[in-house]
């Protein structure tokens, strides 16, 4: 209350009530005046601590101590106008600076709030705006009044709504002018958001209005506006009732709306280039005329992307989907389609047409992407790098090929030694994408609207630890379409992968064995293997790169692999490789809702289910004795388990790490003379059934830093019992049970291009603890030591770029 002059009050609450029909949502957001924000941040806190180390004198005396010193400054660099113009360009960036401390404070005022103090004139402001907004609902004998308390100079205001008896549509009627517009109207009044019965709405009404707008200009009207429709609400007509009639006008008298097509198509392939003397070759295809210095790209692939077409009505869908169906072929920087009026005969009163102009620039034909980096882990520093090349228009088809190869090392204890060493990654990828299917039969002209593409791609991957020496070599040939431009389809038909191991450490081979008479997996990662398969996956995601908005999304995976495996599996045996048969199910589903125009609540759901087809015959070793048995166990590739654990997911566990469900992987040691068991935190946990959510608040803090409290639960299980592995198999009554819990804080820098994230999570409910399995009361802020596998840490620091979902 320091901060308030005398007479003045804090709004400390404002309440809403009568409220029973209309949005609380929206009436909310048309306050004029909003207490301090006290959560997620006690905003009104944070600012009258910052008042305490702001001092505006001594911000005016550095105002005018830096425009002292910059005018003497330029005064000395006359007349070079080159250092003249970089110093008022500092001092103005210095005053700046200055200025906004002065105006709104310190760093500190900043990210808190100025106390909102009570104005009796917003609160009358926003009694009208809510007055107004329900009548625009159709709640017209709606009253809504404000009464305000004063206790310790803190006012509470209470908006006072009334709605009454929402006004309905009982009558919808049409005064069309034009007889063909009429006709075309009332054919597609099915399609009307109007209906009989429902709430008077301005907002409907307005998008029926653009409705009708896109309708007729869809069917060739290029001339229509939405100034040519009137909506008009007569409240007489029957007692708490709407008589809405629906007015189009002609654009003047005995002038009728006119019908135009399309005469001529010109598509120009190089537009911004110019070559003076000299004038661009024309082809003709299909009617339509390409016009460019030189014929770079295919215009069999371009004709395919052109909904517009000669003898064709004026269409404004079809125009939108040619400019999006060009821009997809990501060879040209921008493309726009244009219209121009052919002049009418004279005494040709009803013939309308319009010559149709594509302009399109190409884009540059190569891409190239480098990104340096390094890790700090196990006290060495790791460097990396990532190279890729993008060829655009590579056989001149509108073809794009992209190249990518990566290196780096990243530090790793070595048990054996007892010392750090890096290890090694390398990597390299090769695609091709085609724009049209590649089909044995001529693709339907229809499917262009969707977007498809083919592509080609191949993966190669060399991984290099103290423990082993990895390699995996993966080629896949995928068709990709859109229904929209949310939503994505992906078939892989063919989809190829060798995995290869050649060479294990004898400690690491002793410890492989050991984790796989208890039924673990882990050591099928390290066996060649041959994984064929196909999958499709649906991709639904309305949101944009930064997540700003109200969006939603999901994804859809299914795979199943190893169906003819028995046509080679004997010749892939003698050859000691490993050929699995498996089907795989995935669902991601997310949702963003925005409480505000920076915050927002999302919650995601994580969810899959592997398991092979069939059992296989493996052999299994026995560490102490060396002895060998042939067993039969139903196993997948393990690059098809499912994990949990990590920065996308329960954040509070190392990656890979959590379950499966309250199983403790534990192994044997000597202690004096003693066999004792301890519990092994550095195992990789798969399982064949994945379970996941999270929820999450974000929050801005001040400027591009964004805040988050976020709750994590999840776990992975097995589906087959093994007496080893107690408490790992996934049980319907017992599931629910094993969800381990996180929760915790983060911090997000928004640079727009790149988002940094750390997200600081602490563990809550552990299943596989022992003793009590609340383990928040051991909170500690401590990481542990990464590199000792008998410790665990009860707090995880999650480094990462872009959002975690």
């Amino acid at each position: 209350m320091r901060l308030l002059r005398p007479g003045q009050n804090l709004l400390s609450k404002v309440k809403l009530e009568g409220v029973k029909q209309a949005s609380e949502e929206r009436l909310e957001a048309l306050y004029q005046q909003k207490p301090n924000s006290k959560f997620p941040l006690p905003k009104l806190g944070i600012y009258q601590f910052g008042t305490l180390f702001y001092d505006s004198v001594r911000i005016r005396r550095e105002i005018n101590k830096d425009q002292r010193k910059f005018d003497a400054k330029i005064q000395a660099a006359r007349p070079d106008s080159v250092k003249v113009g970089k110093l008022l360009t500092k001092r103005e960036q210095h005053v700046q600076r200055h200025q906004l401390a002065l105006d709104k404070g310190n760093a500190i005022m900043r990210i808190g709030e100025a106390p909102v103090v009570y104005d009796t004139a917003r609160t009358r402001a926003t009694v009208q705006q809510i007055s107004t907004f329900l009548k625009s609902q159709g709640f017209f004998r709606s009253h809504v009044s404000a009464t305000d308390t004063v206790e310790d100079r803190q006012v509470t205001v209470t908006l006072h709504v009334t709605e009454g008896k929402p006004f309905t549509y009982e009558r919808l009627d049409y005064d069309i002018a034009d007889s063909a517009v009429a006709h075309l109207v009332l054919a597609n009044q099915a399609a009307s958001l109007l209906r009989l019965h429902d709430r008077y709405n301005e907002e409907v009404i307005g998008q029926e209005r653009s409705r009708l707008e896109t309708l007729l200009k869809n069917s060739g009207y290029y001339d229509f506006r939405s100034q040519y429709i009137t909506l008009e609400a007569d409240t007489s007509y029957t007692p708490g009732t709407v008589r809405l009639r629906t007015f189009i006008t002609n654009p003047g008298p005995n002038e009728p709306h006119h019908i135009y097509t399309i005469r001529d198509v010109n598509f120009l392939t190089d537009a911004g280039v110019t070559r003076f003397g000299v004038t661009r070759d024309t082809i003709v295809r299909d009617s339509v005329r390409y016009l460019a210095y030189k014929h770079r790209f295919s215009t069999k692939v371009l004709d395919r992307k052109l909904a517009i077409r000669p003898n064709q009505r004026y269409n404004l869908q079809n125009t939108i989907l040619t400019q999006r169906q060009l821009a997809d072929l990501d060879i040209f920087r921008f493309n726009t389609v244009s219209y121009r009026r052919v002049r009418t005969t004279e005494g040709d009163t009803t013939t309308r047409q319009l010559d149709a102009f594509i302009n399109a620039s190409p884009t540059k034909k190569y891409q190239e992407t480098t990104e340096l980096g390094a890790t700090y882990v196990s006290t060495l520093l790791g460097p990396f790098t990532n190279v890729r090349l993008k060829i655009r228009n590579v056989f001149g088809g509108a073809e794009v090929l992209e190249l990518g190869v990566r290196a780096g090392f990243e530090g790793q204890y070595n048990r054996l030694t007892g010392s750090p060493v890096l290890t090694t990654q390398l990597g390299a990828n090769v695609s091709l994408i085609l724009p049209q299917f590649l089909v044995p039969w001529q693709p339907n002209r229809y499917l262009t609207r969707y977007n498809p593409k083919t592509r080609f791609n191949g993966t190669y991957t060399y991984v290099r630890r103290p423990e082993y020496t990895r390699t995996n070599l993966e080629g896949t040939y995928d068709y990709i379409w859109q229904r929209s431009a949310y939503h994505q389809y992906v078939l892989t038909p063919v989809d190829l992968s060798l995995v290869n191991a050649s060479r294990i450490a004898p400690y690491f081979q002793k410890q492989l064995d050991s984790l796989a008479l208890t039924g673990s997996p882990l050591i099928r990662s390290f066996t060649q293997q041959f994984v064929p398969s196909m999958n499709a996956t649906s991709l639904y995601n309305s949101n944009d790169f930064n997540q700003t908005r109200d969006a939603r999304y999901y994804r859809l995976f299914a795979e199943i692999g190893g169906l003819t495996r028995s046509l080679y599996q004997g010749i892939l045996n003698d050859r000691n490789i490993q050929v699995y048969n498996f089907a795989r199910l995935a669902v991601d589903y997310r949702r963003y809702i925005k409480l505000a125009p920076q915050s927002f609540f999302v919650y995601r759901f994580n969810g899959g289910v592997a398991h092979a087809l069939s059992s296989t015959t493996v052999d299994r070793t026995n560490p102490e004795t060396g002895e060998t048995t042939k067993i039969q166990q139903y196993i997948i590739p393990y690059d098809k388990y499912f994990f949990a654990g990590g920065a996308s997911s329960v954040r509070a566990w190392r990656p890979r790490r959590l379950g499966p469900g309250s199983y403790a992987t534990k192994y044997n040691v000597e202690q004096d003379g003693q066999s004792v068991l301890l519990r092994n935190y550095n195992v990789e946990q798969p399982g064949e059934v994945l379970l996941e959510g999270n929820l999450e608040y974000r929050f801005p803090v001040y400027s591009f830093i964004k805040g988050a409290l976020f709750t994590d639960f999840g776990n992975v299980w097995s589906l087959q019992k093994n007496e080893f592995r107690q408490g790992a198999e996934f049980k319907i009554n017992q599931f629910y049970k094993q969800f381990a819990v996180g929760s915790g804080i983060g911090i997000r820098l928004d640079f727009t291009f790149l988002i940094l994230r750390l997200d600081i999570a602490t563990k809550v409910y552990d299943p596989s603890a022992e003793g009590s399995n609340w383990v928040l009361r051991k909170f500690s802020l401590r990481s542990g030591n990464p590199n000792n596998i008998n410790q665990d840490s009860p707090t995880a620091f999650n480094l990462g770029i872009g959002y975690p979902f």
